[in-house]
């Protein structure tokens, strides 16, 4: 008899071994993946970073057991560019994207392969929540029907969206094809032309909004901002700016939830801290940099509620979270929310020069973090980096082969995201107003005749647009004041000739 129990208790070891191990299996085949992409944090706006005006505790413990990145960039140095080539895996200025307008069409063609068709082909669930800014419909909105095309066309089975961005009409919130909360018998109207209706403007009524703006964002008000452009109606509907980030942490949740037993992945793009910035009172004073570090300090508690989330339906160790931003900082986008006065010795950029916009490293280099408890080790890395290769590596972690053309400038970097090596790229075009390139410590910027004198005089920012190539050695001179391209002609030359063949 004893014989026979210990032949039975073997047998159920076996069997559990075995469900174990197809259970990890199954884990590590098709993990849960969720992007976290900020709006315009630069690289030392967190705490793990450098940032000295505020304080980020989960970002920061996020880093410490995970992969904190030193050198890895997003796809532009604005944010509609660096959108559309972390879920196309395609440079942006192949197809001349720019900072869209509210009402502009869908940018992103549904007949091409995107990162979240990838995903659904390898059987995940598919969704996005927060700021779009891609473009939505063919080009002539009717925000009082269905608005398509739009994400559920290009591979996501769910949407709530910002559609463009906070600062621009209409203020309300898109869920699917439906803007969430209209009465049919408010409908809106919108234009980026002329005013529409009689609602209040920044322009003639400047005494009625919570910060006064340049004329750009001096449109219509809605919930005490005036935006970029101008709309009437859908009154009921209209967003609280000081709610959103609850808002949309409760979409990103109910999400999560309803997908908890299959895979899913969840683009999940924050509106802060862009303009306007109006954290809720919760976060008021929480930093030493007025609203926009304490939008700062919004945005680290949502990414805490995200992740404490996970813990308590069980799924963090099955979940690989990717967080960065879509660019570098600014401080004056708009609004006269006394950023640049109470800024301190912060530094958003970090060590680097430049910012949103720029050609130097603060336009493109952003804190990128890696967090997959259990599967990712702690550590750093100087691995050089860009988010156009996202698409391309998260479908080799799933076994996908990229057809049809798909991640056309992407490469797999899937180790050097997960920790497993710090060799990244060898050579790295960062999409600007003015291209530059990285290879290993080499920085180029060409010269160049274009200007855009608007970016420092209207933003306080440094282009990299002068009339003289540019040459920095980034590791001995990371904040690229000594320009060296005269005394290494030869290495110009060759960066400027791989410049040219990756823009071909």
């Amino acid at each position: 008899m004893k014989l026979i129990s210990m032949i039975k208790l073997a047998a159920i070891v076996l069997i559990m071994s075995a469900c174990q191990n197809s259970a990890t299996k199954k884990v590590a085949e098709k993990p849960n993946v969720i992007i976290i992409y900020v709006d315009d944090l630069g690289y030392g706006d967190i705490g793990c970073y450098g940032a000295t005006g505020v304080k980020t505790p989960n970002l920061d413990a996020m880093a410490a057991n995970g992969v904190r990145f030193t050198d890895a960039h997003c796809g532009s140095s604005t944010c509609t560019p660096s959108r559309y080539s972390l879920l196309t895996g395609e440079y942006a200025f192949r197809i001349n994207a720019a900072v869209l307008e509210g009402d502009a069409p869908l940018l992103i063609n549904p007949d091409s392969e995107t990162m979240p068709d990838m995903f659904k082909k390898a059987g995940y669930t598919t969704g996005v929540v927060g700021k779009w800014h891609l473009g939505l419909g063919n080009g002539q909105l009717n925000w009082n029907e269905e608005v398509k095309p739009g994400p559920l066309e290009i591979g996501f089975d769910y949407s709530f969206l910002v559609p463009a961005t906070g600062d621009r009409v209409p203020s309300v919130y898109l869920e699917d094809y439906k803007v969430v909360g209209l009465d049919p018998n408010d409908p809106i109207t919108v234009s980026y032309d002329s005013q529409v209706g009689d609602w209040p403007t920044g322009k003639s009524n400047p005494e009625l909004v919570k910060q006064l703006a340049d004329p750009q964002h001096s449109g219509t008000i809605t919930n005490g901002m005036s935006r970029i452009g101008f709309m009437h109606g859908g009154e009921s509907a209209i967003w609280n700016d000081e709610e959103m980030p609850f808002v949309l942490d409760k979409k990103a949740k109910s999400f999560i939830k309803d997908n908890k037993e299959n895979p899913f992945f969840l683009y999940y793009a924050y509106h802060d801290i862009h303009v306007p910035r109006m954290p809720n009172e919760k976060f008021l004073g929480k930093s030493s940099m007025g609203v926009r570090g304490d939008a700062i300090a919004q945005m680290d508690w949502c990414t805490g509620e995200i992740v404490k989330y996970l813990e308590e339906l069980g799924i963090a160790e099955n979940t690989l979270i990717i967080f960065s931003s879509d660019n570098g900082p600014v401080l004056d986008d708009g609004y006269a929310d006394q950023s640049v006065e109470l800024l301190g010795g912060h530094k958003p950029g970090g060590a680097y020069r430049g910012g949103k916009y720029s050609t130097y490293e603060a336009g493109t280099r952003v804190p990128t973090i890696t967090y997959w408890p259990g599967t990712v080790k702690p550590s750093t890395s100087n691995a050089l980096l860009s988010h156009v290769d996202i698409y391309a590596s998260l479908a080799s972690l799933l076994n996908q082969n990229l057809e049809n053309g798909a991640s056309p400038d992407g490469e797999n970097q899937i180790d050097a995201f997960l920790g497993k090596t710090t060799k990244g790229k060898s050579v790295m075009l960062e999409d600007c107003y003015n291209p530059g390139l990285r290879m290993g410590k080499w920085k180029f910027i060409p010269a160049t005749k274009r200007k855009a004198d608007w970016i420092a005089n209207a933003k306080g920012i440094e282009s990299g647009m002068v009339n003289e190539d540019q040459l920095f050695d980034v590791e001995a001179d990371p904040a690229e004041q000594n320009n060296i391209a005269k005394d290494n002609a030869e290495i110009v030359t060759e960066m400027r000739a791989k410049l040219k063949a990756i823009k071909k």
